[in-house]
C-alpha cells in the first residue's frame, strides 16, 4: 500500500481542486447545477482516484485508478474550455488552470507508464 499524501501528483491534483473551487465561485448562479457542479466533481475525482489507487495491492489496480484519474483530468479540461468559450471567466484564470491540468495530465500519464 502506498501513501498517497507523499505523491507529488496527488499534491498537484489538490492544487487543481483549489483552483477549480476558486473559479467556481465566479460562475453565474444559473450554472449551479450545470457546469459548476460538473467541474467540481471532475476536479475532486482526480486526487480521489489517485488516493484510492494507492490503497490497492496490485500494480494493475493502481494503474486502473490512475487511468480513471487521467480521464477525469481530461473531462475537467473539456469543461473548463467550455466555460472559456462561453466567456464566463477571465481568460487568465482559465489559462492558469489549463496549464496546471496539462502538467498534471503528463505526470499521471508518466506514472501510468512506470506502473505498467
Amino acid at each position: 500500500m502506498r501513501n498517497f499524501r507523499e505523491l507529488i501528483i496527488w499534491k498537484d491534483a489538490i492544487q487543481i481542486v483549489k483552483k477549480v473551487y476558486s473559479i467556481n465561485k465566479l460562475l453565474p448562479q444559473s450554472e449551479k447545477y450545470g457546469l459548476s457542479s460538473q467541474i467540481c466533481r471532475a476536479a475532486v475525482s482526480i486526487p480521489s482516484n489517485i488516493a484510492e489507487g494507492c490503497s490497492r495491492n496490485s500494480q494493475k489496480d493502481f494503474k486502473h485508478f490512475l487511468e480513471i484519474s487521467l480521464g477525469s483530468a481530461f473531462e475537467l479540461e473539456t469543461q473548463v474550455l467550455i466555460i472559456s468559450e462561453l466567456d464566463m471567466i477571465q481568460e487568465i484564470r482559465i489559462t492558469e488552470l489549463i496549464e496546471g491540468l496539462h502538467k498534471l495530465q503528463a505526470q499521471i500519464n508518466s506514472l501510468i507508464n512506470k506502473v505498467k
